[in-house]
């Protein structure tokens, strides 16, 4: 096994002062830091004062940068690029760090012509070398005439000087299309530095993407394990640095903005085989799902009349457990009468095994305290605040009384999935986050413009446990839904028309969906007539993939938040029934605003 390499973090990932940036790279357990020039210019801190910080932090300066337009310009301006480098050449003294990166020329000034770029280059060298300094030299991805790695490898190979290397960067690399095998015949003391940052595939120009959409490790479609495997191969043992320009994350609290870099770090290192973690358990289901209301929110009332009986009563705390069949809801009226999901637990294979992999991955277990008689599960929490238990049997259901009821039941054998609205600022953090610590799969971002604005939502799942995670990108003022960040649990069942029927009848409060849905769905599919009147007769909606059909509908809100969905999945159907949403989410609004009378619109 190769040995593990360091971690470090450019400042410019992290919002807030530079203090506030070093505080919490320290606090996330990064090992070095890049010190972004910007960041160093607006600080009150003196080059030496920011050297000692870093110090008192355990934080070494690997990097400072950006050194820009320097190479291949006439010798006026070579001779003005020299005196720029020797006051940044002081300044890296007192910072106490040795390596400069230089970004290749962007300057209308800069002329193609690699030998004279090599020739300019092996000055800076000397120069640099004199101050026992290094200069990294990185091809940008929009560079004026130097826009690839092996082209920026060419002029450092021909300029041939000891303190002359080459920075390589995954984006602009991997957003050219270039290819990165070739890193494995650079001489690794020959590779200066790396930067690596992850993005999403956008069919747009390389600079706004660059500077607004790169992300960490782990959250976009690059993949950088093959990408870090070449380096690494070709010698490499210097930090695995991130640089990420993204207009979130330098807008989040560096604190958790930070963790969420460790993390994506620390599992792009297991990927690669040169660190150990608790290998992920089986998740084999969902345990239950909590739903935190106040007193008499009426969650429970609805589940009653979704065909649920109150089985359990808890032994110290105001939490009923509700089931039918495998699917099981606490109701905790302990929160405030907007509701939310509080938790949600998932069975696992080894949930002790479950909860060392979520600590390693800077996933602390949540303390929680029980009573005697009362299981002691481990729980951590998901970025956007939900307790995610891990269970490994049904031990937990002791810590309820039995009601004595039972189940009438309306068709519900299971929980299908969980969705959950997302902060937008931690949207791909959670992402990373289910995928890193519980072992589950993200599903490619769904985008869909809904009566409110933009929404995006993506599932992670494995087996039969299924998430959502959807977040408004915006929302502002008098124009909104009327729920506030909603959430829902939707329980599996045989036949959607059916349990529609039965739980109408029982007093389930399902979403009215309008018949121009049905007339637009009977134009859309050729469904048989029979089919489409019973959806419409029921508000159940359809939805097809290539693996097969999906059957859904809706209560109204439990509260201001929560509400809950039921669905058949047909065949192989593997969405959640996102061409739907927009349905959804209007009917919840004309549910909780009825329209005006026709005279008053006059």
């Amino acid at each position: 096994m190769l040995p593990e390499p360091r971690t470090a973090i450019a400042t410019v990932c992290l919002s807030g002062t530079l203090e506030d940036k070093l505080a919490a790279a320290a606090a996330a357990g990064f090992d070095g830091v890049e010190i972004f020039e910007n960041d160093l210019i607006v600080s009150p801190r003196g080059p030496a004062d920011v050297r000692k910080l870093c110090a008192d932090l355990g934080l070494s300066i690997d990097l400072y940068q950006p050194f820009r337009d320097f190479e291949a310009v006439p010798p006026e301006l070579h001779r003005a690029n020299l005196r720029r480098a020797a006051h940044k050449f002081d300044v890296m003294a007192e910072l106490g760090t040795d390596t400069v990166l230089v970004c290749s020329s962007v300057s209308p000034d800069a002329i193609d012509d690699d030998e004279l770029a090599a020739e300019q280059l092996h000055a800076l060298a000397d120069l640099a070398a004199g101050r026992g300094l290094r200069v990294a030299y990185e091809a940008l991805a929009w560079g004026r005439h130097v826009s690839g790695y092996e082209h920026a490898w060419r002029i450092v190979r021909r300029a041939a000087h000891p303190a002359l290397g080459v920075c390589l960067d995954s984006f602009h690399i991997l957003s050219k299309g270039h290819d990165p095998a070739p890193i494995r015949a650079i001489p690794g003391e020959k590779i200066f530095f790396l930067q690596l940052a992850d993005a999403p595939r956008l069919p747009m120009d390389v600079l706004p993407w660059s500077r607004h959409h790169r992300l960490f490790p782990g959250q976009g479609e690059f993949d950088l394990t093959a990408f870090t495997g070449h380096v690494l191969a070709a010698g490499y043992r210097g930090p695995l640095s991130l640089e990420v320009f993204n207009d979130v994350f330098r807008q989040a609290d560096p604190r958790p903005a930070a963790v969420d870099a460790m993390r994506s770090l620390l599992a792009l290192k297991e990927s690669l085989g040169v660190l150990d973690l608790p290998p992920a358990p089986e998740l084999t289901g969902h345990a239950f799902a909590e739903v935190v209301t106040g007193p008499g929110a009426g969650a429970g009332a609805v589940l009653a009349s979704l065909g649920f009986a109150r089985t359990g009563v808890h032994r110290s705390k105001p939490v009923e457990l509700w089931e039918q069949g495998e699917a099981r809801v606490l109701v905790n009226e302990g929160g405030d009468a907007g509701g939310s999901i509080g938790a949600v637990a998932l069975a696992s294979a080894d949930p002790a095994r479950s909860a060392r992999r979520a600590e390693a991955l800077r996933a602390p277990v949540l303390p929680r305290t029980h009573g005697p008689r009362e299981a002691d599960l481990a729980a951590v929490a998901a970025p956007d605040g939900t307790e995610v238990f891990l269970c490994g049997n049904d031990d937990w259901r002791g810590d309820f009384e039995p009601t004595g009821e039972t189940a009438g039941g309306a068709g519900v054998f299971g929980i299908d999935h969980v969705a959950l609205t997302q902060p937008f600022d931690h949207f791909d953090e959670a992402a990373l986050f289910y995928r890193s610590v519980l072992g589950l799969t993200p599903s490619p971002v769904v985008e869909f413009a809904a009566p409110f604005g933009l929404v995006r939502s993506r599932g992670v799942t494995a087996g039969n446990v299924r998430l959502t995670l959807d977040s408004a990108l915006v929302r502002r003022g008098e124009w909104a839904p009327a729920v506030p960040e909603p959430q829902h649990v939707a329980f599996a069942c045989e036949d959607a028309v059916a349990a529609a029927g039965k739980m109408r009848a029982l007093g389930a409060p399902l979403l009215e969906i309008p018949g121009n849905y049905y007339d637009d769905l009977a134009a859309r599919l050729d469904l048989p007539a029979a089919l489409i009147a019973a959806l419409r007769a029921n508000s159940v909606l359809h939805d097809r993939d290539e693996h097969g059909e999906f059957l859904h509908f809706f209560t109204a809100l439990a509260g201001a938040r929560v509400f809950f969905e039921v669905v058949q999945r047909i065949g192989g159907y593997r969405g959640f029934g996102v061409v739907n949403a927009p349905v959804r989410m209007a009917a919840h609004r004309a549910r909780r605003h009825p329209r005006p009378p026709a005279e008053t619109l006059a």
